[in-house]
């Protein structure tokens, strides 16, 4: 008897231990995290990821992604969130140019895509109960239904003549959340990789777009989303004797792109998100192309892995793997289809050559701008002026692979370039590529409020770096960028007005900075000194 109360005296006591740790190393620390003031230290990527700034909203993805609803009056104060004092700036309060008269300024006429999307949806039910009837399997799941306040419909909706987004959409917010929550009932190959029907010459130095390893992933709202892979760590730099035809294409680059385009109040970026996707349950269980579930494998280290087409039948090294299963990746969210919204895809004027030793025009002719300003619709329109846009963009992400560029046909030659494909971005920190900036310092040229909002973010109260780094808090992947990443932003950010700056003193301010939408003022040689 003895020894029985002895075992239970042992047993209370090491309970006892256990509450006593788990109170001390996991309660009480989160209780301090919610008692000690919410402050922010500058330059900590990492600080205040759980708790927002006390200025802030209680949800952190209100305050990251609902930019406008800044209060009009709301001043940075210290330990305050830089990015809602920036959203909050009467810059991004200007009414946009031309202002939106009617049903002609909106992408789509809804009545029209919501009756396309309905026959959509339809097909898409039909042709999942065919695929079920053949292979017997019983499904208990409805048929899809379209929704219309689905957050894909609004977006889709929302396009504008100004961008793809409104700055005081809330529905970019919810498609970022969804997208990152939803699960995925149907998962398959892009259009140009099916293109391929798996043919792959692996003598070509540029290859297709097959070896990067993308999918279309639809999700149970039945919104798209394009699924980029993790290919590269975070901190590892692309080597400097790689061509930027053959870097990696990094996901992360993908959404913090989508940060930084809307940070420059450009919303030419279609809303991405980062996701960690179960490749088995999410990629492999629900997608019905065959030969995208016989690339799947398991790893000599027991992580599901699977290969693009082309590399499979090439090279084995461009399998990616999950962790077992989980694989970090970024979700862009489709654009409305070319049958409904048509889109022209363009040569970029500073395209690259994409062999090893060829140059193109621009790269030997430093007064080339004065050619491509007698070129239509670069003598006229404001499309030149979208173009620099685009370069500094570029610039700032270190973006050598801007080829092409698409508008939607219905804005016409004034319409914005829709900023796709950025995932060669963010590669070399240590680098900066100026040829990308080759369109700003020979035309010498720049939109006004470009400029106004290039220069806000060089001053210490909206540092580019720091709005930057809160913005990305938010991800599911943070951090998406690292530190040295971050720090590059500011100084190419510096690079760039000071390239501006060059020109103002070369030709004159009248000159070089554009006030209108459509100025084309600039000096017959945009070179500077």
């Amino acid at each position: 008897m003895p020894g029985l109360r002895r075992d239970r005296l042992l047993t209370l006591l090491a309970l006892g231990a256990l509450f006593s740790a788990d109170l001390y190393f996991h309660l009480w620390p989160r209780v301090q995290r919610q008692l000690r003031p919410r402050e922010r230290p500058p330059g900590c990527p990492c600080s205040s990821r759980a708790s927002p700034p006390a200025a802030a909203s209680r949800d952190p993805r209100t305050r990251a992604h609902n930019f406008s609803r800044a209060g009009p009056g709301a001043e940075l104060e210290s330990g305050g969130s830089k990015l809602q004092a920036l959203f909050a700036h009467p810059l991004y309060k200007v009414p946009e140019e031309p202002p939106l008269l009617g049903p002609e300024d909106s992408l789509l006429a809804s009545q029209e895509a919501l009756r396309y999307y309905r026959r959509k949806v339809a097909r898409w039910n039909r042709r999942h109960k065919m695929y079920k009837e053949q292979l017997n399997l019983t499904s208990l799941d409805p048929p899809l239904q379209l929704r219309l306040e689905a957050s894909w419909v609004q977006f889709h909706l929302g396009i504008n003549r100004h961008g793809l987004y409104p700055r005081s959409s809330p529905f970019v917010s919810k498609l970022l959340h969804d997208m990152r929550h939803f699960p995925t009932i149907s998962a398959d190959y892009s259009q140009d990789e099916k293109a391929l029907l798996g043919a792959c010459d692996c003598t070509q130095i540029v290859k297709p777009s097959g070896v990067h390893l993308k999918l279309v992933l639809r999700f149970s709202d039945f919104g798209k989303a394009m699924f980029k892979p993790m290919r590269q760590q975070r901190d590892e730099e692309t080597p400097p004797d790689f061509f930027y035809f053959i870097d990696f294409q990094r996901h992360n680059a993908e959404v913090a792109a989508f940060h930084l385009d809307r940070i420059l109040d450009f919303r030419r970026v279609p809303p991405t998100v980062g996701r960690l996707v179960n490749v088995t349950k999410e990629i492999l269980e629900v997608t019905k192309n065959e030969i995208l579930q016989s690339v799947f494998f398991v790893s000599p280290a027991s992580n599901v892995c699977f290969f693009a087409k082309c590399p499979y039948m090439c090279k084995t090294e461009y399998a990616v793997c999950g962790n077992p299963h989980l694989l970090e990746g970024s979700l862009s969210a489709f654009l409305p289809s070319l049958n409904l919204a048509p889109r022209l895809s363009v040569p970029n004027p500073w395209i690259r050559s994409y062999t090893l030793a060829g140059k193109e025009e621009w790269e030997l002719n430093p007064l080339y701008c004065d050619t491509v300003k007698q070129i239509y619709p670069y003598n006229s329109s404001s499309r030149l002026l979208n173009i620099i846009d685009m370069a500094i963009f570029d610039f700032l992400i270190g973006n050598m692979d801007r080829h092409h560029y698409e508008m939607f046909t219905k804005f016409g030659d004034d319409g914005f370039l829709i900023h796709l494909d950025n995932a060669r971005g963010f590669g070399r920190h240590s680098h900066d590529e100026l040829s990308i900036l080759s369109p700003l310092s020979q035309c010498c040229m720049i939109k006004k409020k470009t400029l106004l909002h290039l220069q806000l973010l060089a001053q210490a109260d909206y540092r580019l770096s720091d709005v930057m780094r809160e913005s990305l808090l938010e991800d599911q992947l943070t951090p998406v960028l690292t530190e040295p990443h971050l720090l590059a932003l500011d100084r190419r950010l510096r690079i760039i007005l000071k390239t501006v700056e060059g020109c103002v003193e070369a030709h004159g301010e009248q000159s070089v900075i554009a006030d209108g939408p459509a100025q084309q003022s600039a000096p017959d040689s945009g070179q500077t000194g």
